[in-house]
């Protein structure tokens, strides 16, 4: 029986079941989704389908759906590919989006990690060129949930168009394109159990776009190269259980509202960050008083939890996340880890998480009065 508890959902979720079928059936078809031939149009439909069923899910036309490289490359192509001068995003945007081109400016948020409005205001109020915002629908570390839908209309009155990364926010919440009014929406497979390496921009069809990649005609001209007909057979797949992810949320938010409650019992001074704003259901971000990331991060592994530090984006790097410095964290920042539930959790899972987050800490309350 395997023992290991994986709490690390918003780095990758599990690939389905259902979705490593799809894959494997795509394998075994002979094609290139571009030739005009019937095995190419047996392997067109594979793509078309999934085109359909993604499109579906958030409630956009599949015409609307580039398929991508994967969610940074999307985040990328919003940026890069619109012709915007002036580029304002939030503090807290996944490195894919504030290194994504080199005029980023950021716009402050609170202390729970939300974006002020107010100052994004101003800040479109003093430029004067075509502008772009790129905001995420849900952070990553934090689970907080931003108001894309008042960033939209704020923006728009200034004449910006809007990009929102939903990548994080997919299947734990509802993503729906006409409600965000956005121009621009990211998404990735591989964090609603598709493969890795394959996402999508949701595109406004109104507003012009440069290709990313130069080459053929694929994606309607806007991003060059043979498809990844496989990939994107198992993300469309996985955009047909998405709707059953979000129903069992509930019950996630349950284990994990469990771990936070006994955690601030045990240890009154930790922190749950973004914990007094709207967050995903299965995310939390944690600090360990007197207790370095990495030093939890080992103690976890050792008892074969897994958990992380931040963004699995920036692997192999315990540092302090450039988002809750952003909130205005200072030393605990270097004590935080993030949990992420999933539904192949259970609560003996979030349990077993407080036992051993419990026994860590008496070990480390022990040794500094020692």
């Amino acid at each position: 029986m395997n023992s290991q508890v994986y709490l690390d959902y918003n780095a990758t979720v599990p690939a389905l079941p259902e979705v490593i079928s799809a894959v494997a059936r795509a394998m075994e078809k002979c094609g290139n989704a571009s030739s005009v031939h019937t095995m190419g149009r047996q392997v067109r439909k594979l793509v078309e389908d999934a085109r359909e069923n993604l499109a579906a899910l958030v409630g956009a036309k599949p015409a609307q759906v580039i398929f991508t490289g994967g969610g940074s490359e999307a985040n990328n192509m919003a940026l890069n590919c619109t012709c915007r001068e002036a580029i304002l995003v939030s503090a807290i945007e996944h490195v894919s989006v504030l290194n994504a081109i080199g005029n980023t400016r950021p716009v402050s948020v609170d202390r729970d990690g939300v974006l002020d409005l107010q100052a994004l205001e101003f800040a479109l109020s003093l430029t004067n060129k075509p502008a772009l915002v790129s905001v995420m629908l849900a952070n990553n570390e934090t689970g907080v949930i931003q108001p894309v839908a008042d960033v939209a209309r704020v923006a728009k009155e200034h004449g910006a168009i809007v990009h929102c990364d939903a990548i994080q926010a997919l299947g734990k919440i509802s993503v729906d394109w006409r409600e965000l009014n956005v121009d621009f929406l990211s998404l990735s497979a591989h964090k609603i159990g598709g493969p890795q390496g394959v996402g999508a921009l949701i595109v406004n069809e109104n507003i012009p776009l440069d290709p990313f990649m130069k080459g053929g005609g694929q994606e309607r001209g806007r991003r060059a190269g043979t498809e990844n007909v496989a990939g994107i057979a198992g993300f469309g797949e996985a955009a047909k259980s998405a709707g059953a992810t979000i129903d069992f949320q509930s019950e996630i938010k349950v284990w994990r509202n469990k771990i936070e409650n006994e955690i601030k019992s045990i240890a009154p001074a930790a922190q749950i960050f973004g914990g007094s704003a709207d967050r995903l259901p299965n995310t939390s971000c944690i600090s360990m008083p007197c207790v370095s990331s990495e030093t939890q991060l080992i103690n976890f592994d050792l008892a074969d939890i897994m958990v992380s530090a931040g963004s699995a984006c920036s692997s192999g790097k315990v540092q302090a996340s450039h988002v809750l410095t952003a909130m205005g964290v200072k030393e605990d920042a270097s004590r935080t880890i993030r949990i992420s539930l999933g539904a192949g959790n259970s609560e003996n899972d979030a349990d077993k998480f407080i036992s051993v987050w419990r026994d860590m800490y008496a070990k480390s309350a022990t040794s500094t009065a020692a």
